[in-house]
């Protein structure tokens, strides 16, 4: 079955910098736009990112595999390939709240994982699978 596109309406405190992280660094293209908001191509799926400084906020972390998780973060499973292309695209670019490393090796889920935030705080996660029917392993 193919899939559904997704869409997420996030906070921004800064229109300028999301347009520079998500159009410029992580390559989406950008769709509609008022001066209050501005639609991303994030891989087919539409991400909104609204100015509102005010939502700006700090998320708490949850231990997954020895690391501490932010709790509300968004994200892409990618192909492997594009995967460690993107890693290698983010080194020097943001700080790695989780750097690039392979998580739950060698059991079911085994995955590529890293972590960042965009310029106001929003946490994101791109992942891979060397084998993509891991997706929801137990």
């Amino acid at each position: 079955m193919p899939l559904s596109p997704f869409h997420l309406a996030f906070p921004v405190h800064d229109l300028a910098a999301a347009r520079a992280f998500y159009g410029t660094l992580l390559g989406c293209a950008e769709g509609r736009s008022s001066p209050e908001w501005v639609d991303f191509d994030f891989q087919g799926h539409q991400i909104v990112a609204h100015l509102a400084p005010d939502q700006c906020t700090p998320t708490g972390t949850s231990a997954v595999d020895g690391h501490g998780v932010p709790v509300r973060h968004f994200g892409l499973v990618l192909p492997m390939a594009d995967w460690q292309a993107m890693a290698a695209r983010l080194e020097g670019q943001v700080e790695f709240l989780i750097a690039p490393y392979v998580r739950f090796k060698g059991q079911p889920g085994e995955q590529a994982t890293i972590f960042f935030h965009d310029p106001s705080g929003n946490a994101i996660e791109l992942k891979a699978f060397a084998d993509i029917g891991q997706l929801f392993a137990r």
